[in-house]
């Protein structure tokens, strides 16, 4: 596996720590975001978390003579309207090395210390949710949901889903990591369940993840072996008419066209995920997967990167039909077919709730997959892109 050494800020495929840390507070409904840094470091995490933020909008004289009075002023217009505060420092004021940790002496104001240079989306995910402290309540019923981000394009989708097949099976929901209310990740319940396994929040015991039907079939094993009252029946049910409906569709596919050849560029455990899909039901080629994070061993063609240029050669030198991935990916080669599986997705209208985890994740997966593919092999050979 080949990994890049570049500084997360300066990567275009994947946001840096500053960003993950908002991505995670965002979450909480009953909290208020506030960037404290330029309105450059304000704007790139509000066009991906789809929620209103704040910031402070650092300019040059507040730089140069200090930045505290602009964050209290900021702050003194939120106190009144939220019951949480929670302050992300980015990498000027991080630099300048400010004390403003007295502005958090109240308990009302969460100072998140997560500047860009720190690491990745993920390192700042992680730190943020530190500075939350999520507690389990032994007594609490019900099962947490894990790995839900607000710059995930499948964010409610995921969220819906997987509340629904715990239901199904019995289990009430507990907190949501991270798409619920400040109190309620403060008395979780002791069992969680994964929609993403790259954002664990290691929160109560990990029962197993709900991306990819064998992995569903296993958690609610998991589940019903430890926790009263869940059944793990219906969830079985689900997953046997499922495997059954994919395979009808791709066999009618492959009557009539070729496996296609596939490159892939997401979270690690999104990109494996729809790799293993692609294998199973559509023997497809995967000739590139471009994992955003590190996402440990893997094969041949697995690059963990965000390097656009890397990801670039990778598609190009492989040619491939299908591509799953960002807008970056889909611009590199137009003549494949193209499904969205992570941000930016740009030039798109994206209102309803999709989700990539569970039953309903997998058949929009396969639904995306096959009509992409069906649609790019009806097309004309007129309408072909010339990328020489």
């Amino acid at each position: 596996m080949q990994n890049d050494q570049h500084t997360p800020c300066e990567n275009p495929l994947w946001p840096c720590a500053m960003t993950g840390a908002v991505a995670c507070l965002s979450g909480f409904e009953d909290l208020a975001v506030v960037v404290h840094g330029s309105s450059g470091c304000y704007f790139y995490p509000a066009s991906l978390v789809g929620v209103p933020i704040h910031g402070t909008f650092l300019v040059e004289n507040e730089i140069i003579f200090g930045t505290e009075s602009r964050l209290a002023e900021v702050i003194r217009e939120l106190e009144d309207r939220y019951p949480r505060i929670a302050v992300v420092n980015t990498c000027v004021p991080a630099i300048m090395g400010e004390d403003i940790g007295a502005l958090a002496s109240d308990g009302q104001v969460l100072i998140v210390d997560s500047p860009g240079f720190l690491g990745d989306f993920e390192a700042g995910y992680c730190r943020a949710l530190a500075v939350i402290a999520p507690e389990v309540d032994p007594d609490a019923a019900g099962v947490n949901i894990d790995g839900i981000c607000r710059t995930d394009p499948f964010c409610r989708g995921n969220a819906i889903e997987a509340r629904r097949l715990l239901n199904l099976a019995g289990a009430p929901v507990a907190a949501t990591f991270c798409l619920d209310r400040y109190d309620a990740v403060h008395r979780a319940a002791p069992f969680t369940v994964g929609t993403n396994p790259d954002l664990a929040s290691g929160v109560g015991m990990a029962c197993g993840s709900l991306l990819g039907l064998d992995a569903i079939g296993e958690t609610f094993q998991a589940l019903a072996a430890e926790v009263d009252g869940v059944d793990a029946r219906p969830i079985a049910e689900e997953i046997a008419w499922t495997d059954a409906r994919i395979t009808r569709a791709c066999e009618k596919y492959l009557r009539r066209f070729d496996p296609p050849r596939v490159a892939i560029a997401a979270w690690g455990s999104y990109a494996a995920f729809a790799a293993d899909l692609l294998d199973r039901y559509l023997g497809a080629d995967i000739a590139c997967i471009a994992a955003r994070n590190d996402s440990g061993a893997g094969s041949g063609a697995l690059v963990q990167t965000t390097d656009l240029s890397v990801v670039r050669d990778r598609i190009r030198n492989t040619e491939p039909d299908l591509i799953l991935g960002s807008s970056y990916e889909r611009a590199i080669d137009p003549r494949a077919a193209f499904v969205g599986l992570t941000s930016p997705l740009r030039g798109r209208v994206l209102l309803s709730s999709r989700t990539l985890v569970g039953i309903e994740g997998a058949l929009w997966l396969m639904d995306e997959v096959l009509n992409a593919c069906i649609n790019r092999n009806r097309r004309p050979e007129s309408e072909s892109v010339d990328l020489s």
